[in-house]
C-alpha cells in the first residue's frame, strides 16, 4: 500500500479538493423526514437514532464521494449511543472507504503503552481473536492524538512508517486553547514545543511526497500561529478545524500552506452536512440532503481553490 500521506495527497488532487467533511450527525440535523422514518419499530431509543444516522451519513457519503479529500467521523457523536452508535460508526465508515474515501476517526486518544496499543487496533485492526490471530481490520486511515503523555501516548498508535497516520493536536481552533497552548515553555510556547516534537517524531517516517504519517491538528481561527507552525512542520500534513461554523475563513484555514500548495485539510462539518436546513443557497426535496451538502461543498472548494 502507498504511504497514508501520499494516498491522502493524491485524493486531493484526484478530487481538486482541500476539504475535509466532518461526519458529526446529531439528532437536530437529522431532516424530518428521516425521524419519521425512523420513529417506530425499534426495541431501544438508541437504535433509532443509530439507524437514522446512518441512513443520513450513506446519503451524504454517495453525494460527496469524489468532491472532497477526506471524510472525518467524530466518534463521540456515535458513542453518545452506546452499542448501536458504534455499529453506525463502522457501517459510516465502510461507507466511506467503498467509495474510496480517505477517513480520519477523530477520537483524539491519549494513553501509553498497552492501552494505546489497543486504541490503534481500534483503528487499524489486529485485536487478538481467542485464537490468538487477528480478528479486526483497519476501519480508518488516520486518527487524531493528544500527545500529552509525549512518545510513549504516540509510538503505540503507530505501525511501519506510512501504515495509518495520526494527528496530533498542536494548536486547536477553541477559543481557550491559550490556556496551555499558548503559555511560555522556557524560550517557546507550550504548543511551539509540541510542534518541535510532531516534526522530530515524524522525520523518519515520511512518504514519496515529503510528508509524514504525524500530522498536526492546526485551526483555522489562528492563522499567524498556523504559519509560524508551518515552518516547524514542514513535512507534516495539517488538519485544520474552525473553517465556517466557527469563524474561520478560507484565507486564515490555508495560512498553513506548504510550499507545494499543499499540506492541509480543511474541515467543515455543520457547514456540509446540515446545509439541508439552509435555502438561502437552493431548495432541496425533503428526502435529498445529500444534493444540499454537494452543492454546500462545491461552494466550500471553489472558496478554497480561489485563496490558493
Amino acid at each position: 500500500m502507498p504511504h497514508v500521506a501520499d494516498r491522502l495527497l493524491a485524493c486531493s488532487e484526484k478530487t481538486g479538493s482541500l476539504a475535509c467533511v466532518g461526519l458529526d450527525p446529531r439528532p437536530q440535523l437529522l431532516p424530518p423526514i428521516l425521524k419519521q422514518r425512523h420513529r417506530q419499530g425499534y426495541p431501544d431509543p438508541r437504535a433509532a437514532v443509530a439507524a437514522a444516522f446512518l441512513d443520513f451519513n450513506r446519503k451524504l457519503l454517495d453525494a460527496i464521494a469524489g468532491r472532497c479529500a477526506a471524510v472525518k467521523p467524530q466518534s463521540a457523536c456515535y458513542e453518545a449511543y452506546g452499542h448501536y452508535g458504534i455499529a453506525c460508526l463502522e457501517a459510516t465508515i465502510a461507507h466511506a472507504v467503498a467509495l474510496d474515501i480517505p477517513v480520519i476517526l477523530d477520537a483524539k486518544r491519549n494513553d501509553i503503552g498497552s492501552t494505546a496499543a489497543h486504541y490503534r487496533q481500534a483503528f487499524r485492526g489486529g485485536a487478538a481473536s481467542l485464537s490468538g490471530g487477528p480478528c479486526a481490520t483497519p476501519i480508518s486511515d488516520w486518527l487524531t492524538a493528544n500527545a500529552y503523555l509525549g512518545w510513549d501516548g504516540i509510538e503505540p498508535l503507530l505501525g511501519e512508517p506510512g501504515d495509518g497516520g495520526v494527528f496530533v493536536l498542536v494548536k486547536t481552533s477553541n477559543p481557550g486553547s491559550a490556556q496551555l497552548q499558548g503559555q511560555p515553555s522556557g524560550e517557546m510556547t507550550v504548543m511551539e514545543v509540541m510542534a518541535d516534537l510532531v516534526s522530530s517524531w515524524g522525520a523518519e517516517r515520511r512518504g514519496q511526497r515529503g510528508y509524514s504519517d504525524i500530522g498536526a491538528v492546526v485551526g483555522a481561527t489562528w492563522p499567524e500561529e498556523a504559519r509560524s507552525l508551518r515552518a516547524r512542520m514542514p513535512h507534516s500534513l495539517f488538519l485544520v478545524p474552525g473553517y465556517g461554523a466557527q469563524g474561520g475563513g478560507a484565507a486564515d484555514a490555508l495560512a498553513g500552506l506548504g510550499s507545494d500548495g499543499q499540506g492541509v485539510l480543511v474541515n467543515s462539518s455543520r457547514g456540509i452536512i446540515g446545509a439541508w436546513q439552509d435555502r438561502s443557497h437552493g431548495t432541496w426535496a425533503d428526502d435529498d440532503w445529500g444534493a444540499a451538502a454537494r452543492h454546500a461543498l462545491d461552494r466550500m472548494n471553489d472558496d478554497l481553490n480561489a485563496h490558493r
